[in-house]
């Protein structure tokens, strides 16, 4: 992947940031083990993960945004219901 960057084109990986993270043994191990057998980098699928992490929580948000309006209905009235209708 690249960027332009005042008319230059530079890779994503020249204006990567560096970050220290600390993974679980096996996980680091399974994480090399994909990287090796995709042709990608560690740094090429945590950089995945986390971006698709991140996508779900922005559409959560906005799912969350959508329905701000929607009229609530309390726990309890919905255990009562269910408990009525023979669900519980």
């Amino acid at each position: 992947m690249t960027f332009e960057r005042r008319g230059a084109m530079v890779s994503a990986m020249a204006l990567a940031k560096r970050a220290t993270v600390y993974l679980e043994p096996d996980l680091h191990r399974a994480l090399r083990m994909k990287a090796a057998e995709t042709d990608h980098t560690v740094s090429e699928l945590v950089n995945d993960a986390v971006r698709q992490q991140m996508s779900e929580d922005a559409e959560d948000l906005e799912a969350f945004r959508s329905r701000a309006k929607e009229a609530t209905l309390p726990f309890e009235t919905l255990v009562r219901d269910l408990k009525r209708r023979g669900k519980l």
